[in-house]
């Protein structure tokens, strides 16, 4: 593998290990770490001695908030063409079939559902939020809660994206509703990760990525067609730049848990 700027990446024993690295900036994304972490997806797709993927964020802040807003995305002026990075940030994006595990340690908002959206399941250390920021900074929250459509109920998703950063969702609540399959200690999340990640890469590779790739292509019938509509509805629905600015900062910084 190559060296990388924005991302840390280990294998041993059939699992590889991908940290997000940017605890600076609670591990936000900007388009180094999308460029790094597609090529790393796509990279892994030939590489047979990794069977199974651990995702996680550098420090016990975040886990992933989204687009670092300090990042600049020139657009092209017709808003039915926009330029999302976060498009390519998931490994199903960049065709890798293998069994991808998120272990969320901290904050996951916004464009980390992209991650999540593409990982097989979830585990999350006892103090994981989740939340949308999207409309509380005057944004239409439509392509990161169609990633998460299919995995939390519509009331909940519904709640979650109006709410914005007035709500968290804990660990434990989230949970209970379904997002993540396991709550941990912070310390022990590592160790719960890698403790089924290497269960699955006990398993012979072809049956875990048939499988893999069956289940999500049962469950992509109505997906993509919702995700080809909501880039134009984000665009069409948003305040321009300066109007988000200006939302953010009047913003009270307070939220409660749920």
């Amino acid at each position: 593998m190559t060296d990388f700027r924005t991302l840390r990446y280990r294998a041993a024993d059939g699992v590889g290990w991908v940290t997000l690295d940017r605890p600076e900036r609670h591990n936000a994304f900007d388009r180094t770490l999308v460029d790094e972490l597609h090529g790393l997806w796509r990279s892994l797709r030939f590489d047979d001695a990794v069977r199974v993927v651990v995702l996680t964020g550098a420090g016990d802040r975040a886990f992933c908030t989204g687009i670092d807003r300090a990042e600049v995305i020139p657009q092209p002026s017709s808003p039915f063409m926009a330029d999302d990075p976060s498009e390519r940030l998931g490994p199903k994006s960049a065709g890798l079939w293998k069994p991808v595990i998120a272990a969320v340690n901290g904050m996951a908002c916004g464009g980390a559902f992209h991650l999540l959206g593409e990982s097989e399941f979830v585990i999350a250390a006892e103090h994981a939020t989740f939340f949308d920021p999207h409309v509380s900074y005057g944004m239409v929250a439509a392509v990161e809660p169609t990633q998460l459509s299919q995995r939390l109920p519509f009331g909940e998703l519904m709640r979650m994206s109006l709410t914005g950063t007035a709500e968290r969702i804990t660990a434990r609540r989230a949970y209970e509703i379904g997002l993540v399959s396991e709550v941990v200690p912070g310390d022990e999340l590592h160790a719960a990760a890698d403790r089924v990640a290497a269960v699955i890469a006990s398993h012979p590779p072809a049956a875990v990525q048939g499988t893999v790739r069956a289940v999500w292509a049962a469950r992509d019938l109505s997906r993509q067609q919702a995700l080809a509509v909501a880039p134009s509805l984000v665009n069409l629905g948003s305040l321009d730049k300066d109007g988000q600015e200006d939302l953010f900062r009047a913003r009270p910084g307070t939220w409660r848990p749920r």
